[in-house]
């Protein structure tokens, strides 16, 4: 079979797993684009034995888990309550989860682990490696299943028995665990760099529901196989070390008889369970590019909560409402009439008591809600290129295939870029931030190069770019490209250790004010002038010689995402 009629066939079983125990799977996540794959395997969700309900994104606290009842409320003399999503035991599905965010997967994570009855279905249509759903749900998780490049033709409608199913679910409590199945699935987790203690708990609820669904009252090797191959290759960050006992002269001595252990040893716990067989199991479904999708596809976006973003900005007029928060009136906040009503509703029969001549509803200061949004900023990438010297041409073509290849993504991240090149005895801002990609064409077209080279300069003309574009509202980044030479003081004299001494200041000022930089060396062999300025500076050092464009915009792309 190909490898997109096995992943099939294993989301498949994972889902009939699911069927059988829900809670103690906790569920799974889907991560494949909208199409015919997808839509079939959203078809077989109704096996499962429980409700579902979607949720989305943007879901409130209040449909999450249920709140006053305001209108109920006010017109009787008690607090009337509403249910939430999450009141009673419930298949949760929940689509788009690529934009969920770390709130909202905190809040989900609490409903899993409460143990109420619930299991969680993620619908995950993310199309970079970035996004993808909260990692506090996926390790929640039993199942990932990545059905992304699986093509119609390789699919099927399974057989499912929905009377076995049923059955199963009343055998699965009944399937005993030892010690020796424990211990292999830890140790095959270890092996696999898994150091998450959910993933041998999740993998031994997958085997038991694996041998009950196939009429079992005990677990097997094929049980523990199947389970490990489902639960383990989402999660693995490393591959086991190959090990080949070395070769000798000398045959073994025959193995003991099974059921005897040698004189003055114990049986080891786990030994009767085949680890190589349950290796082999999670190599198989395994994705063929796993060296490079293993731990890194795991890792969460970036500081601001979205991959290629800005900086968020919490305020009071603008952006993705935020749950409202108690705050007083001061001419510039908008209230939350709707949560402040909420908030006073309780307390109207105690204040009607307290004041029984008053009239309308009795709001105090301490109900006032106040509105809250969320805004993500532009990003803009300040690049500060050295134009100085013989080599200045080379670099500068370089910087002008990096500009290009990224502002032709900056469409998607929302970037800016500007270009600030300094030579001779001083910086010009030769491209003011834009995301123009004629313009920026135009401006790199004819750049000067040669002269003395002016670090501190370029420093201050970043910093000084870097905090007005942060007064309107950008979150600007500083990417510095040089060989590291300083010969220009900041006056415009030569003068090699005043222009080290003032740029080593303003790469001081540009840590203290808050700028995030990266150091791009772009000389021939690693400079330690260059490695501790980027320390005063607070930024990365990347050593980069005789770096093409590719390689450039590669190195900064990977330096913001990290």
């Amino acid at each position: 079979m190909s490898e997109g009629v096995d992943r099939w066939q294993a989301a498949c079983l994972a889902l009939q797993l699911l069927a059988v125990d829900p809670v103690g799977l906790k569920g799974l996540c889907l991560r494949a684009r909208s199409g015919p794959v997808r839509q079939a395997l959203v078809d077989l969700l109704p096996i499962l034995p429980l409700p579902r309900r979607k949720l989305h994104p943007t879901i409130s606290d209040e449909q999450l888990f249920g709140g006053i009842d305001l209108s109920a409320t006010l017109a009787g003399e008690r607090v009337v309550f509403n249910q939430g999503l999450t009141s009673s035991p419930a298949a949760l599905v929940l689509t788009m989860a690529e934009r969920a965010g770390a709130d909202l997967g905190a809040r989900l994570a609490q409903v899993l682990d409460s143990d109420m009855g619930h299991c969680l279905v993620m619908l995950d249509e993310g199309a970079e490696p970035d996004e993808h759903a909260p990692a506090a749900l996926t390790e929640r998780l039993a199942f990932l299943l990545d059905m992304d490049g699986i093509g119609a033709q390789q699919i099927w409608s399974p057989d499912i028995d929905m009377a076995n199913l049923e059955a199963a679910r009343g055998r699965v409590a009944a399937v005993p665990v030892g010690p020796e199945e424990i211990t292999a699935l830890v140790a095959i987790a270890l092996r696999f760099g898994i150091d998450s203690l959910r993933a041998p708990i999740l993998a031994l609820r997958a085997a038991r529901a694996h041998a009950a669904l196939m009429d079992r009252t005990v677990l097997e090797p094929e049980d523990l196989s199947v389970a490990v191959s489902l639960v383990y290759p989402s999660r693995a960050t490393m591959l086991p070390a190959d090990e080949t006992p070395e070769e000798t002269e000398q045959e073994p001595p025959p193995p003991p008889p099974e059921d005897q252990p040698q004189d003055g040893e114990t049986p080891e716990p786990g030994s009767g369970i085949p680890d190589e067989m349950l290796i082999e199991a999670v190599r198989a479904l395994l994705p063929a590019h796993v060296l490079d999708t293993l731990a890194p596809s795991r890792a969460t976006r970036g500081a601001n909560g979205a991959g290629g973003a800005g900086a968020k900005h919490k305020g009071n007029r603008r952006g993705r409402p935020l749950p409202s928060r108690a705050g007083r009136l001061d001419g510039t906040s908008r209230i939350d009439l709707v949560a402040t009503l909420r908030a006073a509703a309780p307390w109207q029969p105690m204040r009607r008591k307290a004041s029984p001549h008053a009239e309308g509803l009795l709001i105090r200061p301490s109900d006032i809600r106040l509105k809250r949004y969320e805004e993500t900023s532009d990003r803009l990438l300040i690049f500060v290129v050295d134009a100085s010297g013989s080599a200045a041409m080379a670099r500068l073509g370089e910087a002008k295939g990096a500009v290009e290849l990224l502002l032709a993504e900056a469409y998607a991240r929302r970037d800016h870029v500007a270009l600030i090149a300094f030579r001779g005895s001083g910086a010009e801002l030769l491209l003011p931030p834009t995301r123009s990609l004629v313009q920026t064409k135009r401006r790199l077209s004819a750049l000067p190069g040669g002269g003395g080279t002016p670090l501190a300069a370029g420093l201050k003309a970043a910093g000084e770019l870097a905090i007005h574009a942060r007064g309107r509202g950008l979150t600007p980044t500083v990417a510095l490209l040089t060989d590291g030479r300083a010969n220009i003081a900041l006056d415009g004299m030569p003068n090699r250790a005043a222009a080290a001494e003032d740029a080593t200041t303003l790469a001081r000022s540009l840590r203290v004010q808050g700028i995030p930089a990266l150091v791009l060396d772009m000389s021939n062999r690693p400079q330690a002038t260059l490695h501790d300025l980027a320390l005063q500076m607070g930024a990365p050092y990347i050593p980069l010689p005789r770096a093409d464009a590719k390689r450039l915009s590669a190195a900064i792309s990977t330096a913001l995402e990290g």
